[in-house]
């Protein structure tokens, strides 16, 4: 469907005449009548009072106005560092970006940050200069500048055009333009359109708003280039806003990505692992402080729904996705100070109204103090936080000494097990958590099949991780920068709950975290130090001192720049210091870069003296079930306990195979390499003791084995024929062996079909097309290898979702091949196969799952994984094809080699004459 609507944002740095800009927008598109003056508190968009009394916008508003055919959503964004989070959120529903910039301010630390999250979100962006008529503003020296900190392809587009080098300047930023421009073809207006929307242009105009100098040839520009795209028919809708009106009513500001919402329609999402459903009451479309009732909103319009409790900032409803994660976050966290006869449960509540509308304030309790934090960006933050309690709530409130909000994160990657089997509970979680790049925050994932854990309880699994904020276990900080996947994990059939799940998901992240080498980091800001050259020397020790880099200094002579990044703990006031040593002639800008490892862990870790065995909060052992009563065990004899094993483990703990040695297996991660088989494919070969089958085996197959037993012991895994020949295998070797020191007679190989199937690349790829050629060719290949590795092949395929099935046996050329009945799975019957059988043969199961590792193992088989199979089907067969050459190129073949004994002594008979023998 095509969209006629567009949303358009302004951002600036604070004072840059933003709000100035928008005023002037209206009035000459006829929303306004009158302009106002922030100076004179009457501007139409800054409707708070808060707003009014400081000068500045605080909160994102938006306002109505047409271009031609196009209806024009115009976003108010806040200037100030301090609410930047605010702005930040509304950058994921815009459609264009106007950038302002003061011409006598220049690029600033707070533009450079807006242009990297305009780069980050890949919007394009129209700049405007402002206050061109103060005195000694230089057009071509600012467009230079922006050239030089923002981008090469900023252009000036208040000159013609239509000129040769503004055409030269245009074309040269497409190939395909320029081939075009070369032939003499010119750029047209519909080449600049598509220029500026996949950002390889950026449109400059200059002026001053205030005096509404160059502001309706910007008007014009934006009429001009700026072009409507076509949406989804499907309805969808990303929200990017909290807040509540003068009674109270809580709003939800969404713009409508796809399709339309009517009044009263149903809309839909999850909160933590539950789901609600709730009623679109009112659609509101907001110009200014007023609002006017519609029935339904288009795709592309911004709207304020009433009606909804549950919805979250950032939320994609509908067809449409979560918003990323934000880049900008507070990096203080001061306590709460309450009055004396404040209480403190409503304060609470009241905060976490608050932080609806500002989620970066990540409001905690501390339940042994009762104390109350707050994450705020700085001290203008500070000073709204305070006057909103005080309106809203009625209650004054102050602040603490604030402390740096550190992180934590991981070396290497590490499995982490959780367990929660109280009385008549069930839930296992095996996690794999891995250390992400910087900045990347938490990212979540499954690996699991869903034969292995229903799709219900990997979603809920996942939904818990993403729900809560992990602590880590150094100084009890938020971890971040790491992907966590489920690799998987067991429920019951009767007695577990979704709760179960949050409690194992937990204690696995936890156990895991316990288990890695942890590394905390510390928010480190990005400085850019403009001062007298005779002050240089100073600046560098100072920074040096506070443990932060610098990259070489610029200097001519006079002035000197100087760039790097230090600690946000070092920075403290020294902008204070450096207006005093160079009085009053130099200037810093910061701006948040990230987090990077701490320059002195130990000191933090020592201050915070936080115990991780002690926070009952998050707990990192298990609880099993054992007589009858939940036992808590702890987190490092939890492996011990586990019901089931995910095959996955450190790289520094697995065998180096003879072909990689040599190369980069020190310091592995444990990554899988290209090419190479899955984590579930890559679990050691470990071996235990045989087992015995015959008893279940003569009851099932109604065979005495007999003729088993005339065929020829099935060969030690790796154990080839000739010399010399490798044998990898998913088992040890090991054989057990009677009293009398004798093999057993008999042996036997249990495989789980579709585990092997799913784990195979080539299997797989066939089952994605059809599963039963992959069944068929499965049942070839273990044919042909029975033929070479002699032994009771037993090959079971899951049917226990084939209503009212009762299982069939099959003999299938030389092996047997089992479809288990209604409501049993492969892994049950190999469990209770190897549970019943008697004591007198070798036993191997051949799956990557595992899921029967314990009962599987305590009953003296051995595992063998998907990658030992298809190593020993691999080596059987280049033994055959080595034997096969051997004989053609060293030997003869006579004609009786392989006959029957007797059959050759009465055929020799025969040639010599003789009668027979």
């Amino acid at each position: 469907m095509e969209n006629r609507h567009l949303v358009i944002g302004i951002l600036a740095h604070v004072d840059a005449g933003k709000t100035t800009l928008s005023e002037g927008l209206l009035y000459l598109t006829g929303s306004i009548r009158k302009m106002g003056r922030v100076d004179h508190q009457d501007a139409f968009l800054d409707t708070y009072e808060l707003e009014k009394a400081r000068g500045i916008t605080i909160f994102s508003k938006q306002a109505e106005f047409s271009l031609g055919d196009c209806g024009i959503t115009l976003l108010d964004t806040p200037g100030h560092v301090d609410f930047s989070p605010e702005m930040e959120r509304t950058l994921q529903v815009l459609d264009y970006a106007v950038l302002v910039i003061s011409a006598a301010d220049g690029v600033q630390g707070q533009v450079r940050i807006l242009w990297k999250l305009l780069k980050r979100y890949g919007i394009p962006v129209f700049l405007f200069i402002n206050k061109m008529d103060q005195p000694g503003t230089d057009r071509e020296a600012v467009l230079q500048q922006l050239r030089q900190e923002l981008d090469g392809r900023c252009m000036d587009f208040g000159a013609d055009l239509r000129g040769e080098q503004q055409q030269e300047d245009l074309a040269v930023c497409e190939e395909g333009l320029l081939e075009r421009y070369l032939d003499g073809e010119p750029v047209r207006a519909s080449d600049i359109r598509k220029l500026i929307r996949e950002r390889k242009v950026f449109p400059c105009y200059f002026g001053s708003a205030l005096k509404m100098q160059g502001v309706d040839q910007f008007l014009d520009g934006l009429r001009e280039y700026m072009q409507c795209l076509p949406c989804p028919g499907e309805f969808g809708a990303r929200v990017f806003k909290i807040s509540r009106d003068g009674q109270g009513n809580r709003l939800t500001w969404m713009k409508i990505t796809g399709g339309s919402l009517k009044v009263k329609a149903l809309l839909s999402g999850r909160d933590g692992e539950e789901t609600w459903e709730e009623k679109a009451d009112q659609l509101r479309v907001y110009s200014g402080s007023g609002f006017r009732l519609v029935q339904s909103a288009e795709a592309g319009m911004v709207c304020a729904v009433t009606g909804l409790s549950h919805t979250r900032v950032g939320e994609g409803l509908g067809a449409e996705t979560n918003g990323e994660q934000e880049l900008l976050e507070p990096v203080l966290t001061y306590r709460l100070i309450l009055p004396e006869d404040a209480d403190q449960n409503s304060a609470l509540k009241n905060l976490r109204l608050l932080e609806e509308e500002e989620p970066m304030l990540h409001v905690s309790c501390e339940e042994k103090t009762g104390e109350i934090f707050v994450q705020v960006m700085g001290q203008v933050q500070m000073d709204i936080l305070k006057q909103l309690m005080k309106e809203r709530y009625g209650i004054s409130v102050g602040f603490g000494e604030g402390t740096i909000v550190y992180k934590e994160t991981i070396r290497k990657p590490v499995e982490g097990v959780g367990h929660f089997e109280p009385l008549r509970h069930y839930a296992e979680v095996h996690l794999l958590l891995e250390p992400g790049e910087p900045g990347s925050g938490l990212q979540f994932d499954s690996s699991c099949r869903e034969d292995v854990l229903d799709k219900n309880w990997q979603r809920l699994v996942l939904t818990h991780l993403e729900e809560r904020h992990h602590r880590g276990v150094l100084t009890g900080s938020e971890i971040t920068d790491m992907k966590i996947t489920l690799l998987t994990g067991r429920a019951h059939q009767k007695h577990t709950e979704g709760g179960d799940f949050r409690q194992a998901t937990y204690r696995a992240v936890r156990q895991g975290l316990m288990m890695a080498e942890n590394v905390l980091l510390e928010p480190v800001y990005e400085l850019r130090l403009e001062l007298p050259a005779e002050n240089l020397g100073r600046a560098l020790s100072d920074l040096q001192r506070m443990g932060g880099t610098t990259e070489p200094p610029e200097s001519d002579g006079t002035r000197a720049l100087v760039k790097g990044s230090v600690p946000a703990a070092s920075l403290g006031n020294y902008q204070e210091e450096v207006t005093a040593y160079t009085r009053g002639q130099g200037r810093m800008f910061c701006s948040l870069k990230g987090y990077e490892p701490c320059h002195n862990p130990e000191e933090v870790i020592e201050q915070r003296q936080y115990r991780p065995d002690q926070d009952l909060d998050q707990p990192s052992g298990s609880v099993f079930c054992s007589h009858g009563a939940g036992v808590v065990v702890p987190w490092n004899q939890v492996r011990e306990h586990m019901h089931i094993d995910s095959g996955w483990e450190a790289e520094a703990e697995k065998p180096v195979p003879e072909e990689e040695q040599g190369g980069d297996a020190a310091g592995g991660t444990g990554v899988r390499k290209a090419g190479k088989s899955s984590w579930k494919e890559d679990n050691h070969r470990f071996a235990a003791q045989e087992k015995e089958l015959q008893e279940i085996f003569e009851r099932t197959f109604r065979t005495s084995g007999k003729e088993d037993e005339k065929k020829p012991g099935w060969k030690r895994p790796g154990a080839g024929k000739r010399a010399g020949t490798s044998g990898g295998s998913g088992m040890d070797g090991r054989v057990r062996t009677s009293a009398a020191g004798k093999k057993p007679e008999k042996e036997y190989l249990l495989v789980d079909g579709y585990n092997i199937i799913f784990a195979w690349e080539e299997l797989k790829l066939l089952a994605e097309v059809n599963i039963d050629s992959a069944r068929d060719r499965l049942m070839d290949i273990l044919s042909n290898y029975q033929g070479y590795r002699p032994c009771t092949l037993i090959l079971v395929f899951d049917a226990y979702k084939v209503s009212g099935g009762q299982g069939e046996v099959m003999k299938y050329h030389n092996i047997y091949v089992v479809y288990t009945k209604e409501a049993e799975t492969a892994d049950q019957y190999i469990e209770k196969t190897v549970h019943e059988i008697g004591r007198r043969y070798q036993v191997t199961v051949a799956t990557s799952d595992a899921l029967e590792q314990v009962i599987i193992l305590g009953a003296g088989a051995v595992r063998m994984s998907a990658a030992g199979l298809l190593d020993e089907i691999r080596n059987a067969e280049q033994e055959v094809r080595s034997e096969y050459l051997d004989r053609k190129n060293g030997e003869k073949n006579y004609l009786l080699d392989g006959a029957p004994e007797e059959v050759a002594k009465t055929m020799e008979a025969v040639r010599l004459g003789k009668k027979e023998l």
